[in-house]
């Protein structure tokens, strides 16, 4: 079998005396999207700076495209880091044009969505064309391996369809995805998912593997913000959808007890990937 993009094996990394990560595991195959989940905090960015060759690990063994992370096996990769990894004083030619030169071996044209910011300051035309701009970056020399943080943080949802267009169709193409995000529909469309918590993960596997193991039950009632507050303060696992309680991971009697005299229909519902996280996540604690 070939080798995988990304191999980590029980990768370690301490700051002094904190674990930012502590013995993760994770490989990404060609044509697989991976996603990278967790709360701020987790470990994800670290991990992935790791994967980069730009932090050591301080155990463990790390492998990209096979060997040590280099600058050689970096310039295989497309990265579309938090910050975009673009600057605001270049226009959005010169900013193509500086990415360009930095590999030496391409030339990458203003696609035509920015081609009425070609000569834009990128600190003045907006968040959306920004993260259009860092992909058109990441993608210039068709590479093997995306690895992308959070790359549609703060992008309106039509926006974020089309690049999640842009990832499927690479993906389709061969091309392995390394993603982290904080929307649960973009985790959906992963071929496989890891969860770090407090810097280890603590699930892997597709979608009916992080969730399969966690229940809900939804909670109706008039008096929905009583029930939130009465749930909460027995320290059930309570979550919102809009005004509709959903009580995590707690079986009818507890409910039915913490709720005391409040009127309520309680109904056994899938859990959500949202609630299977959080879940773990408290467990985890």
């Amino acid at each position: 079998m070939a080798e995988p993009l990304i191999r980590a094996a029980s990768v370690t990394r301490r700051f002094g005396s904190f674990t930012a990560v502590d013995g993760v595991s994770l490989t990404v195959e060609s044509g697989e999207i991976v996603g990278l989940l967790g709360a701020n905090g987790a470990g994800k960015t670290t991990l992935i700076r790791m994967i980069l060759g730009l932090l050591a690990p301080s155990e463990g063994d790390l492998a990209l495209f096979g060997g040590e992370p280099s600058r050689e096996s970096r310039a295989r990769l497309g990265y579309v880091p938090q910050g975009l990894g673009l600057w605001d004083d270049l226009t959005v030619a010169e900013n193509l044009a500086f990415v360009d030169e930095a590999f030496g071996s391409r030339v990458t044209e203003v696609p035509e969505a920015l081609r009425g910011s070609r000569d834009s300051l990128v600190g003045g035309i907006g968040l959306g064309r920004q993260r259009q701009l860092a992909f058109v970056a990441a993608f210039g020399h068709a590479p093997e391996l995306l690895v992308l943080d959070e790359p549609t943080s703060g992008v309106d949802p039509l926006s974020r369809a089309r690049l999640w267009d842009t990832i499927h169709d690479s993906a389709d193409a061969g091309v392995g995805v390394l993603v982290t995000t904080h929307y649960m529909q973009e985790a959906e469309q992963c071929d496989r998912l890891v969860l770090m918590s407090q810097g280890v993960a603590v699930a892997e596997g597709q979608l009916a593997d992080i969730v399969g193991g966690t229940t809900a039950l939804a909670v109706r009632t008039g008096r929905w913000q009583d029930a939130f507050a009465a749930l909460d303060a027995a320290g059930v696992l309570v979550m919102l959808a809009g005004t509709h309680v959903r009580a995590v991971d707690a079986d009818e009697a507890r409910v039915r007890a913490a709720l005391g005299g409040l009127e309520a229909d309680l109904e056994a519902v899938p859990a959500t990937l949202e609630e299977a996280m959080v879940a773990r996540e408290r467990a985890s604690a």
